[in-house]
């Protein structure tokens, strides 16, 4: 009897475990999809708004860190190698409009470095530090936040912003 009383406890501490577990890849999935989701939304602000090339490479390195694992593994094989072709083709007839490196760099990455930006807790960190240095230099463009104007544009900006905070910090509390 007493043997039946611990093989319980194990298999009830074992499945405290995977729920860990799922809810962790839970938080991973949803600062994958999430913050891709939002640093999109920033690229595509950012390309039809004032054009910033600091902030559009940072958020190429965001991008790069937490795009969605099967997204990400389409795009390095032979699909993303047209694509990339395609991107360079079309950069060289309108350079202002396809900027190369917003997507060459998933497909020139090296396989060992772009497996190590997206190992368990690098890319958030990553992240975390791309979101406070995109904050930093938009406070320094608006001079202060005194001199912030509200506006419909400014606010979702902000509140893109904010999303990819909640996402990367959603992710490393877990």
């Amino acid at each position: 009897m007493l043997t039946f009383g611990l093989a319980d406890m194990e298999m009830k501490l074992n499945s405290s475990f995977a729920e860990s577990d799922i809810g962790s890849t839970q938080a991973r999935a949803a600062f994958q999809w999430g913050g891709t989701i939002f640093a999109i939304i920033l690229l595509l602000m950012n390309q039809t708004g004032r054009r910033s090339h600091l902030l559009t490479n940072l958020l190429v390195l965001y991008l790069l860190a937490s795009f969605p694992t099967v997204l990400f593994k389409l795009v390095r094989g032979q699909f993303g190698c047209w694509i990339a072709f395609l991107a360079v083709a079309s950069n060289l007839f309108f350079p202002e409009i396809f900027p190369v490196p917003l997507f060459i760099l998933f497909v020139i990455t090296l396989d060992w470095l772009a497996d190590m930006l997206r190992d368990d807790n690098v890319p958030a960190i990553l992240c975390l530090v791309i979101a406070i240095l995109i904050t930093q230099t938009e406070i320094c463009r608006a001079r202060g936040l005194e001199n912030c104007q509200c506006s419909c544009y400014c606010l979702s900006y902000w509140f893109s912003i904010a999303c990819l905070f909640f996402f990367t910090i959603l992710y490393l509390a877990t």
